[in-house]
């Protein structure tokens, strides 16, 4: 048990302090505001203050985290050994940053609260991020500075044992559509072959009547590959299905379809199934919640996890309402064109509302790596090579690894091709590190 003692006890001391102690490093942590309980306390035990009570371990704590609401925090980022680092502390500190104020920064999206320019679907942009400009984007700094903190422990309590986890993976599957050509109803069947017609894509409207007439498997039918790597891993894949209504972003398949949800069923009998969030249910939390009770309806369970379409991320509403309809878990954190670390962690952590301080039970579940991001390397060997560098950069602290891929992925048609190696390769990765 780690006692830290503080001038005042804050729901950002003890959001920040529990995800790096506890769920990255898991040392339990409590506080304190009483300079005799904390002498007294005969285990691990540091400061987190203004000034240093005696030789114990200190932390010269920046003001971030005892405010409440928005301000203007001044943000210098300057090397700190193999990362990078803001909020610095001095000399008379144990690190020369307060790694704690600076992972709440990043942990509760901060920036994001403050103005920016979003795209065209709305979205925060990677370009935009502190991390992107400073070039610690594909870094889990979170828990780097996490372990830099566990080495100064270590040198204070050399006798102590300190718990270890091992890295994992958590292999998405996102399905905004699990058919090319089969489902689509007469108008944009017809439509379809129309299209493929007049641009003289004769390849695509021979391969759409050989799967209409059932001589040939839908390109985008690949659920039985998927289910089966599961099989050949220990970890369970997480889909995604998209049952929202047809729209301008949306192009799905309707729930309606008996086809579509005996899929759905079928697959919620191996994996965990959670709703992919339609474009408009991400701003109308009455068609959320449609959705939501749409998708208990056909996997006879209650919804627990959820991710958006396009990876748009509206805070704090969003997940506001995901955690009034009780959804658990959230895996749309990430940039889908840049692989990194958008909430500088590889270790789920809770939301905390800015507007509310509260930390919220919406656990969020970051991805790392999505399939789109990767196309923006030419070559398979430059595509290797990302992908193994983040693979790296979450091993190197024992983390948790995201990758986001769609059934699509796998059809390996086009631009797809050589991607189930790459998917492969995160496979092997969990069975290297056993």
């Amino acid at each position: 048990m780690l006692l830290v003692y503080t001038h005042k006890i804050t729901p950002r001391i003890n959001f920040t302090f529990k995800h790096l102690c506890t769920r990255i490093l898991g040392i339990p942590v409590t506080f304190t505001t009483t300079i005799e309980e904390f002498i007294a306390h005969d285990s691990f035990k540091m400061s987190y203050t203004k000034k240093p009570l005696g030789s114990e371990v200190f932390i010269r704590s920046h003001d971030l985290l005892f405010e409440q609401g928005l301000s203007d925090p001044d943000l210098n980022v300057t090397k700190w050994e193999d990362t990078k680092c803001f909020f610095f502390t001095g000399d008379k500190s144990a690190l020369p940053f307060d790694v704690f104020a600076a992972s709440f920064y990043l942990l509760s999206r901060y920036e994001e609260y403050l103005p920016h320019v979003k795209d065209e679907y709305g979205r925060y942009g990677a370009h935009e991020s502190l991390a992107y400009k400073h070039n610690f984007l594909k870094q889990p700094v979170v828990d780097i500075w996490a372990y830099k903190f566990k080495a100064v422990l270590e040198a204070n309590y050399p006798n102590a044992k300190f718990p270890s986890r091992k890295y994992s993976i958590k292999p998405v599957i996102d399905v905004p559509a699990p058919y090319d050509f089969k489902l689509k109803g007469l108008m944009r069947t017809v439509g379809g072959n129309i299209k493929d017609l007049f641009a003289f894509n004769f390849k695509k409207l021979y391969y759409r009547q050989m799967v209409l007439f059932g001589l040939k498997r839908d390109p985008f039918d690949t659920f039985k590959y998927i289910l089966n790597k599961q099989k050949q891993t220990g970890y369970r894949f997480h889909f995604f299905f998209l049952i929202g209504d047809f729209s301008t972003y949306d192009k799905g398949i309707s729930a309606l379809r008996k086809d579509y949800v005996s899929l759905i069923k079928s697959v919620a009998d191996y994996c965990r199934v959670g709703l992919k969030v339609s474009y408009f249910a991400i701003e109308d939390k009455s068609i959320l919640k449609k959705e939501q009770q749409q998708m208990e309806g056909i996997i006879n369970t209650s919804l627990l996890e959820t991710r958006n379409s396009f990876s748009k991320l509206n805070l704090p509403d969003l997940y506001r309402n995901l955690v009034e309809l009780e959804v658990q878990d959230d895996y749309t954190m990430g940039y889908v064109n840049e692989l990194g670390f958008r909430a500088g962690t590889c270790t789920p952590f809770f939301f905390y509302d800015l507007d509310y301080e509260v930390q919220t039970p919406l656990r969020i579940n970051s991805y790392h790596v999505i399939d789109s991001a990767l196309l923006k390397n030419a070559s398979l060997l430059d595509k290797k090579e990302s992908l193994q560098y983040i693979i790296n950069q979450v091993k190197r602290v024992h983390g948790e690894f995201v990758p986001v891929f769609h059934n699509y992925t796998f059809s390996g048609i086009g631009q797809w091709k050589h991607f189930k190696e790459l998917f492969n390769i995160i496979l092997d990765s969990a069975s290297d590190d056993k």
